[in-house]
């Protein structure tokens, strides 16, 4: 397992209440959120859920990561966007576990390019790092308009 060798940032949140029915907060008050499990899990969906916020996160780490590695080609990434899809469910064993899928719309970069860049994003990406060989992620490239 790789080890930090210098922290650069910390973030830090505290969960209070019910868990997924409770609320959340960054202790630097950038996020303060009432959570609610999603219908589809008998909850009320009144309120954000942990699902949405590791999209939220994923995706933006992962378009940084793209654009970084868009850099070195000279890519064009205007217009670009990463939408991350967060699913929860039950696996072979019973537990509960995370899949993801990465959808990267790069309009003004040619078929292969935007395939190579996208895994090279996947190779750096902290999140993608993290998640490797622990949950299932699938990585699409959005067809050309």
């Amino acid at each position: 397992m790789p080890v930090l060798t210098e922290t650069l940032y910390t973030a830090e949140a505290l969960s209070t209440g019910d868990g997924r029915n409770g609320h959340v907060a960054t202790t630097d008050g950038r996020i303060d959120l009432d959570l609610a499990m999603p219908p589809a899990l008998g909850g009320t969906g009144q309120g954000a859920n942990p699902e949405q916020l590791f999209a939220s996160g994923y995706a933006a780490c992962f378009h940084s990561a793209l654009r970084l590695m868009a850099r070195s080609t000279k890519a064009d990434m205007s217009y670009s966007t990463v939408t991350a899809g967060v699913s929860i469910g039950s696996e072979a064993d019973g537990n509960m576990g995370l899949a993801v899928t990465l959808l990267v719309d790069l309009p003004n970069v040619a078929p292969q390019a935007a395939q190579d860049l996208v895994q090279a994003a996947h190779g750096v990406c902290p999140y993608s790092r993290a998640t490797r060989g622990n949950i299932q992620v699938e990585l699409r490239v959005a067809e050309s308009r």
